[in-house]
Formats: structure tokens, C-alpha cells, sequence
């Protein structure tokens, strides 16, 4: 049945669509386990076998049903004041990206934000951390930026993974207010999709197959974040952060 339905919405090959369904499974692993990063992996992944403008509305509708089966496991961990804060930012910045996929191209605003990534999490390995900007400002600014970015993009949790991480927040702390953030945004970047034709009812067709996936993956990504230590979960994200953001460098510099 799975099978049927990815050949006549993707028109993949048998070992396309496995393919598919393990970069998707090892997604939700690492969001199970950050908080965040399904759409930098599904991005990476896809890429080889799907056309840049099928990727963004796909990604959307599966990191709205991953970031429902997060709920569960980080319910009690949110900072719902750092969530609402920076959701502002991001509702003012997620109709600027969309408005900015018509005209930018994709692959220099995705080479730009890996080089950026890369930067950061460098400086921030090296010890580099700054309380001052853990302001009412920051966080508004961190929103504009990573809702641009996740309009333009899908990397807009990014931004506000490198904001975390350069406060003393708690892992805990961090990976619940980064996914109860991101289901709240997917939604809202849902929506404005499905209204401006980004996303429509051929998206949702092709993204049921995956669904039962999802909850596995968050399971087992739990289960490694559960018994990681503070210091290991930080290198974790900086690690992904940067693996991440070389292979994207690497992707599209081959494009050229």
C-alpha cells in the first residue's frame, strides 16, 4: 500500500522510496532527541532524488505531525515565555521568506545560512557565550531572522538552536520550548502555505505514507536524550549543527 502511493504521488523507484523512508526515520530520531533538525536532515536526504520546490511543502506537512508526537515528551519542559517571544519575530518573518522563495534563489540563501551555522557553532564550541543578548530583543530579533528563513528555507530552527545554546539553559529546557516552538511555527507555515498554493492536497497525499514513521523515531531519539548528560547533548547539537550544515555546502557547491 505504502509503496503504491509513494509510486504513483513520487514516481520513485522501489529503492527511492526506502530511501525515503529512512532519511525519515533518522530525522525523527534527531528530533526526538534535539528538539529540532527533522528538516535539515529530510532536506539533505531528499535532495538527491527530488525537485527543490516538492521539498519545502512536503517538509512543512511532516514537521506539523512530528511536532504533535513530541508533545508527549516535552510537555513540562517548556519555556512557554521564550516560545511566545519569539514566535512573534517569527509570524512577522515567516510571510517575508515565503514572499522571498519567488525570488531568491534557493540554493545561495541555503549556502549563506550553512556557512553562518558552521561559523557559530565553531565559536560556540570554543567556549563563546554572550547572557546579554538573552533579552526581550533577541529573542524577538531571533524570531524575525528564523522565520525568514524557515519561509525561505525550512532551516529557520537554526537560528534559534544557536540562540539557545549560547544562553546557560537547560537541555531539557532547550529541546522542549525549540519543539513546542516549531509546532506552533510548522502550523503557522502550514497554513500560509496551503493559501498560497505552496502546499496542497497532492502534498498531503504524498506525506500519509510517512506518517507512521514519525512516532517511532521521536521514541527512540527520547530514549538517547534521556540518558545523555548536559555536556553531551550540547556537543551533540554542535556536532549536528555542523555535520549538517557541511554536507549542505557540499550538496550545492556541486550544483554549481
Amino acid at each position: 500500500m505504502f509503496a503504491i502511493a509513494f509510486l504513483f504521488y513520487f514516481q520513485l523507484s522501489l529503492i527511492e522510496i526506502y530511501y525515503v523512508i529512512f532519511i525519515v526515520f533518522i530525522a525523527s530520531i534527531i528530533r526526538g532527541f534535539n528538539g529540532f533538525g527533522f528538516s535539515a536532515i529530510c532536506i539533505s536526504g531528499f535532495s538527491f532524488i527530488l525537485p527543490a520546490i516538492e521539498i519545502v511543502p512536503i517538509i512543512l506537512a511532516l514537521e506539523v505531525v512530528i511536532s504533535i508526537f513530541m508533545v508527549p515528551y516535552i510537555w513540562n519542559k517548556i519555556d512557554w515565555r521564550f516560545v511566545f517571544k519569539i514566535l512573534l519575530g517569527i509570524i512577522i518573518g515567516s510571510p517575508i521568506g515565503l514572499y522571498l522563495l519567488k525570488y531568491l534563489n534557493p540554493q545561495t540563501t541555503h549556502l549563506s545560512v550553512c556557512l553562518l551555522v558552521i561559523f557559530f557553532s565553531i565559536l560556540l564550541m570554543k567556549g563563546f557565550s554572550n547572557q546579554k543578548i538573552n533579552n526581550n530583543y533577541g529573542k524577538f530579533f531571533t524570531g524575525i531572522i528564523s522565520g525568514t528563513l524557515n519561509g525561505l528555507t525550512t532551516l529557520g530552527g537554526m537560528p534559534v538552536a544557536l540562540f539557545l545554546l549560547i544562553t546557560s539553559i537547560q537541555p531539557a529546557v532547550i529541546r522542549g520550548s525549540l519543539a513546542a516552538l516549531f509546532f506552533l511555527t510548522d502550523i503557522y507555515a502550514f497554513v500560509l502555505s496551503f493559501f498560497s498554493g505552496i502546499v496542497d492536497m497532492t502534498t498531503i497525499y504524498r506525506v500519509i505514507p510517512l506518517i507512521i514513521i514519525l512516532p517511532l523515531g521521536v521514541f527512540i531519539g527520547d530514549k538517547f536524550f534521556v540518558k545523555s548528560k548536559e555536556e553531551t547533548y550540547r556537543k551533540v547539537v554542535f556536532y549536528f549543527l555542523i555535520i549538517i550544515s557541511i554536507i549542505g555546502v557540499l550538496r550545492i557547491i556541486s550544483n554549481f
